[in-house]
């Protein structure tokens, strides 16, 4: 008698060069359709998710395209996945997350990118032109300003203090009052 593996719901999360999958989307998709193909994944659906700007480069890359892709695979299969796309040249990341608490509703939100292309926008035109959320370090002065200063902005010092008051200089009537001090609470006062 032979064990059939039960295949479970996943999320898995495509990050492509978004150069490239503007250039050939049908390739694109293609390639990762194949790679779940391969590992005997029933694709159950597999869209453009957003073009965003990276964080920082990787392989050289600065903008990319993430692909969201739902698909039903054995537990084991989802590792053949993984090291599919660490070899591939056209995939630069992967993420996958267990999917099952997910609803049929849920997998069929709108996504940015889709959201985007309703609101008006364009293929080429950049999203990120105008900030779609406020980041406080960005629009506003460095968080840490003061601790930056050039100096010549620094503090007044000793020699840029003003000048002392004609009572402030320490003549012999404050040397007097300095010695006079009241006794403090529970000392003896010395007479």
């Amino acid at each position: 008698m032979e064990t059939v593996a039960k295949k479970n719901l996943y999320e898995g999360m495509f990050l492509v060069d978004s150069a490239e999958a503007a250039t050939d989307w049908d390739g694109m998709i293609a390639t990762i359709t194949k790679m779940l193909e391969k590992a005997k994944a029933e694709i159950v659906s597999i869209k453009k998710w957003d073009d965003r700007r990276l964080a920082y480069d990787i392989r050289g890359v600065s903008r990319g395209t993430y692909i969201l892709a739902y698909f039903r695979a054995e537990g084991q299969k989802v590792q053949e996945i993984e090291k599919s796309v660490q070899l591939s040249e056209r995939i630069i990341r992967v993420l996958i997350l267990n999917a099952e608490k997910m609803s049929a509703e849920d997998m069929a939100k709108e996504t940015p990118a889709a959201r985007a292309e309703k609101e008006g926008y364009h293929e080429g035109q950049d999203l990120d032109s105008e900030p779609r959320y406020r980041d406080r370090d960005r629009d506003s002065e460095p968080r840490y300003r003061d601790r930056y200063r050039d100096r010549d902005d620094r503090p007044a010092g000793p020699a840029d203090a003003p000048a002392a008051r004609e009572d402030d200089l320490g003549g012999p009537d404050d040397a007097e009052t300095d010695n006079e001090q009241e006794p403090r609470p529970g000392t003896v006062a010395d007479n």
